[in-house]
């Protein structure tokens, strides 16, 4: 099973870190012009939703990284949300 744990955390990873990109990108510019709100939300929700399955089945890979995922998912989205709000 190791080897298939490593493409786990692979692919986790890769996920997760394009994300961190555009959160990174959101922080820096303040442009979320090209944010959509109900993708994020939805986004959001599936990766609570893949986080609450990794606990469920005891995968590392899909706990830490769609923990991750979701804090950077939702810091954009909260940041969406507050310019909607101005």
């Amino acid at each position: 099973m190791f080897h298939v744990d490593i493409i786990g955390y692979l692919a986790a990873c890769l996920t997760t870190f394009s994300f961190l990109i555009q959160a990174i990108k959101s922080w820096k510019t303040k442009d979320l012009s090209g944010i959509s709100v109900g993708m994020y939300s939805m986004f959001a929700t599936g990766v609570a939703l893949w986080l609450i399955y990794g606990l469920v089945i005891d995968s590392m890979p899909l706990i830490l990284t769609n923990a991750l995922t979701l804090v950077f998912a939702l810091s954009v989205l909260v940041m969406k949300l507050r310019q909607i709000q101005k």
